[in-house]
């Protein structure tokens, strides 16, 4: 019964995210109110993580590690994806912004990133039987294939993807948005909350790989 509620939970809670998320795609708002989504949502993330560390040491159980990454992670869905998706529906509002790459290339980046975040998280359900994000955390501690290779494939293929997303649109102020403002807050999510998260879930077995494995660049990108 317990296993039940939860995933009902889970599933309500990812159903009025992604009602969220249609919201912000298809409604109009000010300058103010879009600048204080794409900016300021993001900044919020900073806060929210150091609240949910802080609450996750107070008490470093299993069980509460995974409740309350439930939630941390519905946090971040507003946080970063509210604005990744208010960023996304504005990026041809910028025209005079135009970055100089052919937007072809950018279309190839987007196939071949957009690829390897389907190989992350077909490697996560394979080897951690989990899923992204709140979905279904990973029951096992993924370090296969591409986890060999770096803690977080998925960050790593997101961030790359993001940044196809905006070459590809020509866009100058999304690639900025992203490596100015989306990249740090994600990064500091991982490196505050979630290493701490897995360290409790997982013990000396995540401590161990933690020692031998780079966080974000793969290997074969630092020889």
């Amino acid at each position: 019964m317990k296993h039940v509620i939860g995933f009902l939970i889970k599933v309500t809670l990812l159903t009025f995210i992604c009602f969220i998320f249609w919201l912000v795609s298809n409604t109009s708002f000010s300058n103010i109110i879009n600048v204080s989504i794409i900016v300021g949502g993001v900044v919020l993330t900073y806060p929210l993580v150091w609240l949910g560390r802080k609450i996750l040491d107070k008490q470093p159980t299993i069980s509460r590690a995974v409740w309350l990454t439930t939630f941390v992670h519905v946090g971040l869905g507003f946080t970063l994806g509210v604005p990744l998706v208010r960023a996304l529906a504005l990026h041809q509002d910028w025209p005079e912004w135009v970055l100089p790459i052919p937007s072809g290339i950018g279309r190839i980046l987007v196939i071949i990133t957009g690829g390897a975040s389907f190989l992350v998280v077909a490697n996560l359900a394979l080897k951690g039987f989990g899923a992204p994000f709140f979905i279904a955390l990973s029951r096992k501690l993924a370090v296969d294939w591409l986890y060999a290779r770096t803690r977080n494939p998925m960050v790593f293929a997101g961030l790359a993807f993001f940044l196809s997303l905006g070459i590809w649109f020509q866009s100058v102020l999304f690639v900025l948005w992203v490596l100015v403002l989306f990249a740090p807050a994600l990064l500091f999510f991982v490196k505050i909350y979630e290493e701490r998260e897995l360290e409790i879930r997982f013990g000396a077995a995540y401590l161990e790989y933690k020692s031998k494995t780079p966080m974000l660049i793969p290997r074969k990108l630092r020889t």
